[in-house]
């Protein structure tokens, strides 16, 4: 348990915000193991959060803060049930899996779940029956401990549209009957792939948002390492999931550096490497360099791989291109991607030269995903200016810049086409 603390004392806010997220999964996973019925749980167990949330910084922590949220949820679940129209249907689907003396709610001092509750808790929330976003929403919700109104703002949307999502999944849930158990054999091996893609996107939107003012949104890059150093807890021997963790922080390691004071971007090329963030690029590369010996090697190990050679060049004429252009051919074979033939491009072309990239991009183009898609058009303007073709250059910069959703990329792309006359 990170803190501790007396009834009678003042609680810093940070770190019962800090505590609640740790608790979060497991007082829910407690729920749902006792009484199933995830949609009504999930409820009951944000209503505590938000209490704890208010009571505890002024009036200090409880003796054992896990059983006190347990025990509220627990309330809050009774009264939920009993509140409801179906009253009685409801009791007695509860009924059916918890013995009677539980309507009442654990004691204040119940012990608290174990990490194999709070895993299967995160494999349902990532179950195939859930469409991406959902899965990806669900598990801020219920794993990060993220109000509804803090997702929304993280991923750009209305409130109203990120509740309707999370509601549609608590309602798939229910339709399906999930159960959270934790699944086993191949379907576990499934299922954690799903895990880590989730975790995946919600980092990679926290470090290049898709869309909005801003270049970047720190917080749900932070929430997505979290979770990540979490589950890397939870299974410290897979080696997947330790190449995601240090994909992630040999990336962000790089984010001071990625925006100027006013918010423009900042390429790779021409960012100060003295503002990355250094014991977070050793904690990464420390984790990458047990991972990869140890077993098969996956696409998250691989990918981190590639960011620790990046991040271990001091300029970007040291970069070790040619072991970068070899971790993008095994990626390739590994997990084939169109994003991954396009970064393979840029490393060939500093390899061997922009038209030997340029090929391999007018072979991408032909992929309809990825024709007008803004970040090839990017790529290939930068690999022509660098062949001498500077009118080209221009006319695919500012292509790219009328399809970019960000608006800081926008402005960096049609600064490019600006610079080169157009």
């Amino acid at each position: 348990m990170p803190v501790t603390g007396d009834r009678g004392n003042v609680a810093d806010p940070s770190r019962v915000e800090d505590l609640l997220r740790e608790l979060a999964p497991q007082v829910l996973a407690a729920l749902v193991r006792r009484y199933g019925q995830f949609h009504l749980c999930e409820d009951a167990s944000q209503e505590a959060l938000i209490a704890a949330a208010r009571q505890w910084p002024a009036g200090g922590l409880p003796e054992n803060p896990r059983g006190w949220l347990i025990a509220v949820a627990s309330r809050r679940l009774m009264d939920q049930v009993r509140s409801e129209q179906s009253r009685r249907n409801r009791e007695e689907e509860i009924a059916v899996a918890t013995p009677a003396a539980e309507l009442l709610g654990p004691p204040a001092d119940a012990e608290p779940t174990d990490g194999d509750d709070s895993l299967a808790l995160l494999f349902g929330c990532c179950h195939p029956e859930l469409s991406s976003p959902s899965q990806v929403a669900l598990t801020l919700r219920a794993i990060g401990g993220l109000s509804t109104g803090q997702i929304a703002a993280a991923f750009g949307v209305p409130e109203a549209t990120m509740a309707q999502r999370i509601s549609r999944a608590k309602q798939t849930i229910k339709a399906a009957g999930l159960d959270f158990r934790m699944p086993t054999g191949a379907e576990r091996a499934d299922r954690l792939r799903a895990v880590l893609h989730v975790l995946y996107l919600v980092f990679n939107e926290g470090y290049t948002a898709t869309a909005g003012d801003e270049l970047t949104v720190p917080a749900l890059a932070r929430e997505a390492i979290r979770l990540t150093r979490w589950l890397h807890r939870l299974l410290p021997a897979d080696g997947e999931v330790a190449g995601l963790l240090a994909l992630m922080l040999l990336t962000d390691a790089r984010r001071p550096a990625r925006t100027r004071p006013d918010g423009s971007l900042v390429p790779l090329a021409e960012q100060d490497r003295a503002t990355w963030d250094r014991p977070q690029i050793a904690e990464g590369i420390a984790l990458i360099s047990a991972a990869l010996p140890a077993g098969e090697v996956g696409p998250y190990q691989l990918q981190a791989a590639i960011a620790a050679v990046h991040d271990e060049a001091t300029t970007m004429a040291d970069t070790d291109w040619p072991q970068i252009l070899a971790l993008y051919h095994l990626l390739e074979l590994t997990a084939p991607n169109p994003f991954t033939t396009l970064n393979r491009a840029v490393a060939l072309a500093m390899v061997h030269g922009p038209a030997a990239g340029l090929q391999v991009l007018a072979a991408l183009a032909a992929d309809k995903r990825m024709a007008q898609h803004h970040r090839l058009l990017a790529t290939r303007a930068h690999l022509r200016e660098l062949a001498g073709d500077p009118d080209a250059a221009a006319a695919d910069y500012l292509q790219a810049a009328r399809r970019a959703t960000s608006v800081p990329e926008r402005r960096y792309l049609a600064l490019q086409a600006t610079r080169l006359g157009h």
